[in-house]
């Protein structure tokens, strides 16, 4: 049953597995920024207070969706390295494959910032400004040897800390290029939830994955091993930092031996401690899907498949959808959150089926970016 991985083949069901996974998780977490009156929002120095009240059903519903975005940046980094692969197969050249790398970053940028921004009334730099702005670098990254951009990556995220002590005071000023790029900022005439330079080396990561995956000539048994045991390492690294509970952690120090106080770690920006935690757990439950792959017929339809197939049109669209549902439905608890987020899905499934279907018939359009 243990195919060896085909360069030729053109989807790898778990990566879109994977990617389907995080993007229900995505959406119960908008849907609670619609629906819930409870919702925690707390995952930096700059919007928790010491002593603050975790409810564990509400910290618990936001945390599970921690994995969505360093998932998604990772298969991101991931998908880059194998498209390039095959289109050079395909013929096209690296002039042209650069191109429409740096295309469509920047478009996926810039909905951000000419868009998204809209609805703030402010430019708020979020996810797909460090999407797009981490694929516009990877042009550029991605003509590196593997372990350089492994060793940068590792460096990124391991020095991220230390430079920021160096540079940034939590709730004091911040020099736009510093928040950019390194130090997350709220202010009223501009917010940067996503600065740019962790979430790239999280990429560069899922790149050198990429590069692993289509060079490993003894197929996806190694590479589930390989991802078991990244996964494991990674997590044993998370507890190691959470009980010395000192670097690592950006400045969310434990308050307790609580489990949500262990798994209250700092995404804005991303600690160490975030990092290892989502991306081992990412790691393990990859290498999970990849058994079943091996295991199962992989049903093209299915709904998790679909989602993961259309990740960035599912992205843009799950706004809208829960904006409709806003005016028909009240805001509420956990359960209302939860009855929205299955709604969304069933409206969101054949939507996505119809745009899939159409990107498929017409690769050459306007789509391909979306």
């Amino acid at each position: 049953m243990n195919q060896p991985f085909d360069k030729n083949q053109s989807r790898i069901a778990a990566i879109d597995w994977m990617r389907g996974i995080v993007m229900i998780l995505m959406a119960l977490d908008h849907a609670s920024g619609f629906f819930n009156e409870g919702r925690l929002f707390t995952d930096s120095v700059l919007l928790y207070e010491s002593g603050d009240s975790l409810a564990t059903g509400q910290f618990l519903t936001r945390w599970i969706t921690h994995i969505c975005a360093p998932t998604f940046i990772f298969l991101t980094g991931t998908s880059i390295a194998v498209s390039h692969a095959q289109r050079l197969q395909q013929g096209m050249s690296q002039i042209e494959i650069d191109r429409e790398l740096w295309i469509r970053g920047a478009f996926i940028a810039l909905l951000d910032i000419c868009v998204f921004s809209l609805a703030s009334g402010k430019p708020v730099l979020q996810v797909l400004y460090a999407i797009g702005v981490s694929m516009m670098l990877m042009v550029w990254i991605s003509r590196m040897r593997v372990w350089i951009v492994l060793f940068l990556a590792l460096g990124t995220l391991t020095g991220s800390e230390w430079l920021l002590t160096a540079l940034w005071k939590p709730g004091g000023d911040v020099p736009l290029w510093l928040a950019l790029t390194f130090a997350p900022v709220f202010t009223d005439a501009y917010s940067v939830l996503y600065p740019v330079m962790p979430w790239l080396a999280m990429m560069m990561l899922g790149w050198v994955f990429g590069k692993w995956l289509l060079s490993t000539p003894n197929g996806q048994l190694l590479v589930r091993r390989m991802l078991l045991a990244c996964g494991c390492i990674a997590l044993a690294l998370f507890v190691v930092i959470r009980v010395f509970d000192g670097y690592g952690n950006m400045y969310m120090q434990l308050e307790g031996d609580a489990i949500v106080q262990w798994l209250h770690v700092s995404k804005y920006p991303p600690s160490l401690a975030y990092t290892l935690l989502e991306l081992g757990l990412m790691a393990i439950i990859l290498a999970v899907l990849m058994w079943l792959e091996s295991m199962i017929e992989v049903r093209r339809n299915g709904p998790v498949l679909v989602f993961g197939q259309t990740a960035l049109f599912f992205y843009l669209a799950h706004f809208a959808i829960l904006a409709m549902l806003r005016l028909v439905f009240e805001r509420g608890g956990l359960e209302t959150t939860y009855l929205m987020t299955i709604l969304a899905l069933l409206l969101l499934y054949p939507v996505c089926m119809a745009y899939r279907r159409i990107k498929w018939q017409n690769p050459q359009s306007v789509l391909r970016f979306i």
